[in-house]
């Protein structure tokens, strides 16, 4: 096997045709089919994680994520369709489950959907019998199949109801229901004629559907409710919702609107596309309608034409992350856009950013690669040339043509572009921002070009012929003639000196550069070949062609042949180390095949693409394998070992950075940084102006605030010495009533002990005379208990003789029942069998009789159906007076209803004032039981009096040594205010010196920059200087031109010797005045920075003290609050005890 292993890195391309073909996994990854995989872009790191689909697939049809967005539904077409279900939260897309339709064989599914708990799949398959199959997917069991009918194209559940279903299509509109094992249907409209392109469920029981014709229909429980009309003008707040009636819905009364491609439910409303692109949100109105809020659309591309612009492209699929922030749209030509949802609407036209770049919309036909730049430039049949950085993984170039681009090259360099077109072969130059011709051949229908490894020659086909040129003097230098099929592949020898070349009439030919003949040759003519290359050290020619081998060429024999296992091969490319070779299929594989070529059939094969590969090239490092196919996918392979590590190339490339640009456009940016210099300096100059401004605003605010601060603390000292004399008072007066309670408590005291111990006595003697009644009363008791038992034993024996006696006379009875039961028997039989002999003989004699009875009612039955037509109309006439007497009826009900509701008012009207009675009795007796409480509470209360003056005196010992402390936080305030001013000095003094020192900055600054362009215009010199030597040494073989270009050099260098030694001088003594101007620099700077340190330290410091004075200041406040309430209180208490004294 091979050593060498192709790893899938990145792509670039969307592949259309898949339903749904966009989904968001989180809230930076999305999920889209590209090639033969199904690509997880994370669009903020901007890396790739491939799901590669089956081996045996046909192409993908239809995805499906999720609602927990964990699970990848992934529908691929076959000789047996299939559904893989794949887990996403795993690394590599780990595969769960591979569903098919059961023991029917279906060609493919059309669509498929997740149910909102993630546990069925529904699946409608293609073909003129489509099914709708029903999974339960994790036990891959088909749980319910209903036909369905062909023109069904999107299937979608209820999310809020897993056993709910949609299924919409042409003339296709229908609600189902699982339920008993099987899918019913629910409901049905009469849809006939109407196309519907895409639906939505907005609520558990709303549907809006869209139509070819441009028309939103909203469907409740699967009834047309009403019509919303998107054709309103734009600046219309309210879109018109009509009433449409339930009769069979058609398009033919409707005018051709834009089609509504696609409907995307979200919390605010609805999305939905309103023809070529353009996007229209929908949200939520009060009236149970929706109101047009934004609309959004695809910008134009600036290099398309209008033949292909990019607004007129259909949005096929739409999602939204969970975060519903992003909305991410597909079209129908393979681009992906999104737009941010959070953004807000300043302008009216709102437009769409491409999700990561633009791709290609059809078949990618030329591709090629440079040695100095990492650059990939590929041509479609989409009007297009692109280019593309492989390291940046980013779209540097695009530009759109009115031809459609055939072939492409790049030049060694990476500065010039060869593109062939139907008409001409051009020639242009790859600019910063443009793609321009430069010069325009002669060569029409150009299907193969590619530049010589040099980049001084190119070949291009034209038919049969091969023409070269030179790219400096623009000469058709050779033309070489041999082929007599047309040329479909080309390729330079790593010298230059040799060319090979295949064709469609089974030719290999190797050319001399030098001289235009044929070195070597290998036709087979059964044989189309469709691509070549050269081996790694030139010696051989890989070849590959129609007759499904891989041929290695060598001095016009073929000396190795790889059979392609069935599988057509269409292009070849070959590592430039020598250790393996890619081939693509027509199938879109791509082999790697180990070299020198196995004599078995051993090689790797990888999924790459959808459709045949056109071109593939590896790069000059080896590092990447690049392809390109007709499903429009360019996809990069990182080229690796097998234990994980990058190829080792010989040669080392070093790629650099230059670009070009016109001299116009370079005027015109320098104009432009000089405009915004300017500005920049302005913008300088008014910021320091308006930091002064608020620098002094701040002071001035600073001193207010000092001012406010010193103030209330002098007001807040006079209210302490206020509050001391208040408290003061207060403790005199608590004294003397103090003293005064102390006494008469201490008399109450007396009275209650005496009283109480009275009650006790008396009690006690109670307490003994109960104890002696209880022992009298337990030794009754227990005399009544023995008395109770020897009764009950005596009752039981008597029982036990009465059953006894009752059993025998039972049993005597049971058998006499026996014998008398069994001759009744013997007799009810005799009885049967006379009673059967008698039957028979009057059945015999019943049934004449009936017949003649059955004779006469049948005359009687004519006569009575004349009567019968008469009694009908008389029953009518009776059934129209009964209504009448129902309709009575009915009046005389609802007035017999209306009374007996004001008979229930005016009976709860009763209740009412009854409650209200029994209130008023309740609250009286609380009313009383208030009192009692109020009682005792009083006498608690005095308890607590003795306690209450205690603390007061405790409070009052802890107040008298924090008035001294006060008194130092004064004196220390009064300090630290002195210090402030000191410290407001030194700050003026600094600005003052800070501003000095940047004025003598900005100075040396612009020395500086001076100094630095002198150096810039130097580097431009010598590097003008090395680009002329790499031209001269392009003309090694030409003595001649190298003679008269060295020439060239030495008149356009040598004078300016003197003039750069004298600027190197003098850049040396710039470079000591420049280092004498930093040191003084830094040392003012390390003087500031110590200066600014200190003043915040001393501020710091302040602002610290400052903050504990406030704190304790705080304290103080809350202390004395504290003491006030608890004055309060003591008050209110000793209020209370006087008023009980005076009630008692």
């Amino acid at each position: 096997m091979a050593t060498v292993v192709a790893q899938s890195h990145f792509i670039f391309g969307l592949r259309t045709g898949v339903r749904n073909n966009l989904c968001f996994v989180d809230e930076q990854t999305v999920v889209f089919p590209g090639g033969n995989s199904c690509v997880c872009f994370n669009t903020v790191q901007r890396c790739q994680r491939f799901i590669p689909g089956s081996e045996n697939s046909q192409g993908m049809r239809a995805l499906a994520i999720s609602a927990n967005r964990r699970y990848l539904a992934v529908a691929e077409c076959g000789g047996n369709a299939t559904v893989t279900v794949f887990d996403l939260q795993h690394e590599q897309g780990r595969k769960r489950k591979v569903l098919t339709a059961g023991d029917v064989l279906v060609q493919e599914f059309v669509c498929v959907a997740f149910s909102p708990d993630s546990k069925y799949l529904i699946g409608q398959t293609g073909g003129p019998d489509g099914t709708l199959v029903f999974w339960l997917w994790e036990k891959q069991k088909v749980l319910a199949t209903v036909k369905t009918g062909n023109s069904v194209t999107q299937v979608s559940f209820s999310p809020h109801d897993n056993t709910r279903l949609c299924v919409s299509g042409f003339g296709v509109f229908k609600l189902l229901r699982y339920s008993e094992g099987a899918l019913k249907q629910s409901r049905t409209a009469k849809v006939e004629a109407v196309n519907f392109l895409c639906h939505a469920w907005v609520t558990e029981e709303r549907v809006i559907a869209g139509t070819d014709a441009g028309r939103l229909l909203v469907f409740e429980s699967g009834n047309l409710r009403r019509e919303i009309n998107v054709a309103t003008e734009a600046a219309q707040e309210q879109c018109d919702i009509r009433p449409v009636e339930m009769k069979k819905i058609t398009d033919a009364d409707v005018g051709e609107g834009p089609r509504i491609t696609a409907i995307l439910s979200y919390s605010k409303g609805f999305a939905c596309s309103l023809g070529p692109g353009t996007v229209c949100l929908f949200e939520k109105s009060e009236e149970d309608g929706y109101r047009r809020s934004r609309e959004i659309r695809i910008p134009a591309e600036p290099c398309s034409n209008e033949l292909t612009s990019a607004e007129c492209q259909e949005i096929h699929t739409m999602c939204i992350n969970p975060a519903e922030e992003t909305l991410a749209v597909s079209t129908d030509r393979g681009q992906l856009y999104s737009f941010s949802l959070s953004s807000v609407a300043f302008n009216k036209e709102e437009h769409f950013e491409f999700l990561s770049q633009s791709f290609h919309s059809q078949s990618i036909t030329g591709l090629s690669v440079c040695i100095r730049k990492p650059l990939v430039a590929t041509s479609s049949l989409d009007h297009s040339v692109r280019i593309w950085n492989y390291e940046t993984k980013l779209l540097e170039l695009s530009k759109e043509f009115q031809e459609e681009a055939h072939s492409v090259a790049l030049h060694p360099t990476g500065l010039f572009i060869l593109v062939g077109f139907s008409d001409k072969l051009r020639l242009m130059n790859l600019l910063i921002d443009d793609i321009r011709t430069i010069k325009e051949f002669t060569v029409r229908c150009c299907r193969e070009c590619a530049f010589s490894h040099g980049g001084h020659m190119f070949a291009a086909d034209n038919g049969n012929v091969i023409h070269l040129y030179s790219v400096t003097s623009f000469e058709n230098i050779l033309n070489l003639k041999g082929h007599n099929g047309k040329v479909r592949g080309i390729e330079w020898s790593l010298d230059d000196t040799r060319l090979v070349s295949c064709g469609m009439d089974g030719a290999v030919y190797e050319w001399n550069t030098q001289t235009g003949k044929r070195e070597s040759e290998s036709v087979l003519k059964s044989c189309s070949y469709t691509d070549v290359a050269f081996s790694s050290d030139c010696r051989t020619m890989l070849a590959v062609g129609t007759d499904l081998t891989l041929k290695e060429i060598q001095d016009c024999q073929v000396l190795r042949e790889v059979p392609a296992n069935g599988v057509a091969h269409t292009a070849v490319a070959v590592s430039h180390s020598g250790r393996v070779v890619f081939t693509g299929t027509s199938s879109g594989t791509v082999r790697a095949i180990k070299y020198p070529l196995p004599i078995q059939k051993e090689w790797i094969t990888y999924q790459a693409h959808c459709g045949p590969v056109t071109k593939m090239v590896t790069t000059f490092d080896d590092q990447f394998l690049l392809t390109v196919s007709e499903d429009g996918c360019l996809l990069m392979w990182k080229v690796i070992d097998k234990e994980g590590r990058g190829l080792k190339s010989n040669r080392q490339i070093i790629h650099t950075e230059e670009i070009l640009i016109t001299k116009s456009d370079l005027e015109e940016k320098t104009q432009n940084m000089l405009e915004l210099k300017m500005r920049l300096n302005e913008l300088q100059m008014e910021n320091e102006y308006q930091l002064r401004l608020k620098d002094m605003n701040y002071k001035e605010k600073m001193k207010e605030l000092s001012d406010k601060f010193t103030q209330q603390i002098e007001s807040l000292n006079t209210m302490l010495q206020a509050m001391k004399a208040e408290m003061d008072k207060q403790a005199h007066k608590h004294q003397e009533s103090s003293a005064e309670a102390t006494v008469k408590h201490s008399m109450e005291l007396k009275d209650l002990e005496v009283s109480y111990s009275q009650k006790l006595i008396v009690e006690y003697e109670r307490n003994q005379d109960l104890q002696h009644e209880s022992q009298r009363m337990q030794e009754e008791y227990e005399k009544q208990l023995r008395a109770a038992e020897e009764s009950k034993i005596q009752s039981l024996e008597q029982l036990t003789q009465l059953s006894e006696a009752k059993l025998q006379e039972k049993t005597q009875l049971l058998g006499q029942c026996q014998d008398d039961a069994q001759q009744q028997v013997r007799e009810f039989k005799e009885m049967m069998r006379q009673v059967e002999e008698d039957e028979e003989s009057k059945i015999h004699d019943i049934q004449i009789h009936y017949e003649q009875k059955l004779h006469t009612e049948k005359e009687t039955n004519t006569n009575l159906k004349g009567e019968t037509g008469v009694m009908t109309q008389k029953f009518h006439s009776l059934q129209r007076q009964v209504d009448d007497r129902c309709t009575d009826i009915k009046q005389l009900k609802q007035e017999r209803q209306r009374l007996l509701g004001l008979v229930r008012s005016l009976e709860s009207d009763i209740e009412d004032l009854k409650r209200q009675i029994s209130g008023h009795e309740k609250t009286n007796q609380d009313k009383d039981q208030t009192i009692s409480t109020s009682k005792k509470k009083n006498q608690e209360l005095e308890k607590l009096k003795f306690v209450l003056d205690f603390q007061f005196s405790e409070l009052k010992k802890q107040t008298e040594p924090q008035q001294d402390q006060i008194n130092e936080k004064k004196e220390h305030i009064h300090q630290l205010e002195e210090q402030l001013l000191l410290t407001d000095k030194s700050n003026t003094q600094l600005t003052l010196s800070v501003s000095e020192l940047g004025l003598r900055l900005r100075t040396r600054n612009q020395e500086m920059h001076k100094e630095m362009l002198k150096v810039k215009d130097l580097e431009t010199h010598l590097q003008r200087l090395k680009s002329d030597l790499h031209e001269c040494v392009s003309f090694i073989q030409d003595p001649r031109k190298l003679k008269e270009s060295v020439q060239t050099i030495y008149t356009r260098y040598v004078p300016q010797t003197d003039e750069v030694k004298k600027s190197s001088d003098d850049e040396d003594v710039q470079r000591t005045v420049v280092r004498d101007h930093q040191v003084v620099i830094t040392r003012l700077r390390t003087r500031l920075a110590r200066s600014a340190e200190e003043h915040e330290r001393a501020y710091v410091k302040i602002m610290r003290e400052k903050g504990t004075l406030i704190t304790e200041i705080n304290e103080l406040r809350k202390e004395l609050h504290m003491a006030r309430t608890q004055l309060r209180d003591q008050t209110a208490q000793l209020a209370a005890l006087d008023r009980s004294d005076r009630f008692l």
